[in-house]
């Protein structure tokens, strides 16, 4: 195996770019010493907006990893829109497929973050509801360049079936985040995609299985395996991932940090993933390499600000005992 350092340097490689069909949103993060209680109001200590949404925020934490990556998604015709694009464009996606809906508003997420980093997330899906299988269409032939193509459930479930079934035409992987988790999903639609990666709420959603424990995550994992998922990635927040195939199971153990602010853990360590498995092919080496990379961004505030660039990252590895 090649080590991730030397994977991870220089230009691209052919087949290398990633493709986000998904989600934007305008993060509202308001810091709070606990939830109000019904009828309370409370004084909060700070608050701060940023931009997130799962397909943008798994897109910016590839691109700012050196990956190469085009996202199809829509905005709102209002400020926050006009903000979004420019922030992709900032990033280096290529955002020529992030289009305005006239008329809608973008999506927004109110988060609200507690002294232990733990957050509570509500969203706003907004412009999300209208990106269309359409849309993919007419992004086929930027899609047809990429090695991988990353999607969840922020957007139309038709667009994700739709998405799914395109790629497996084409031959190109598909990873699909399943949240936030639905019940509507229809698992026998998404039986194309290359991996599954769910986090424990959304598996025992999706399952209707106990997934408390790793090795309830593990069972619940082998009933989608045995659906004909070919390979699914639990994650398991503070106990690292879990890897769960026809052929094996393997555990990816957590990079052990003071967490400030896990909003947006799974997306970076999605979006990491993403990065290392395109280059290397090697699940297990990307699933380290992901769940370092989130370890990094929940000691910073924020969802997308937290996501290191490379140089920062190499460093915090270099830390690490």
């Amino acid at each position: 195996m090649v080590e991730s350092s030397k994977r991870d340097s220089g230009r691209p490689a052919a087949g290398s770019r990633i493709g986000v069909v998904g989600s934007n949103m305008v993060d509202l993060v308001t810091y709070i010493d606990r939830m109000p209680e019904a009828g309370e109001t409370l004084a909060a200590p700070s608050f701060s907006m940023g931009h997130g949404g799962k397909g943008a925020n798994q897109a910016v934490a590839a691109a700012r990893l050196g990956a190469e990556v085009m996202l199809v998604s829509r905005v709102g015709d209002d400020l926050f829109g006009e903000g979004t694009i420019r922030n992709f464009q900032e990033a280096g996606i290529d955002a020529r497929h992030v289009r305005a809906v006239p008329g809608t508003q973008s999506g927004v997420a109110p988060i609200f973050v507690e002294p232990s980093g733990e957050n509570r997330i509500l969203i706003v899906k907004g412009a999300n509801e209208h990106l269309l299988p359409s849309d993919v269409e007419a992004a086929a032939a930027e899609l047809r360049s990429c090695g991988l193509i990353l999607l969840q459930l922020e957007i139309p479930l038709e667009t994700v079936y739709h998405t799914i079934a395109w790629a497996a035409r084409e031959g190109i992987e598909v990873l699909l985040n399943p949240a936030p988790a639905t019940p509507e999903l229809d698992v026998g639609r998404v039986l194309a995609a290359t991996f599954l990666v769910p986090n424990q709420t959304e598996l025992a959603i999706m399952t209707g299985l106990p997934t408390g424990t790793r090795e309830e995550a593990e069972r619940a994992a082998r009933v989608l395996v045995e659906k004909g998922v070919r390979t699914v990635i639990v994650t398991l927040g503070a106990e690292g991932a879990l890897l769960v195939t026809a052929e094996a199971v393997r555990h990816v153990p957590p990079v052990t940090v003071r967490p400030r602010d896990t909003s947006g853990a799974g997306d970076a360590f999605i979006g990491a993933f993403a990065q290392h498995y395109v280059r290397s092919h090697d699940i297990e080496a990307a699933m380290a390499w992901g769940a370092a990379y989130a370890a990094d961004s929940i000691t910073r505030p924020g969802t997308q600000k937290a996501f290191a660039d490379a140089e920062r990252f190499e460093a915090f590895r270099a830390s690490l005992p």
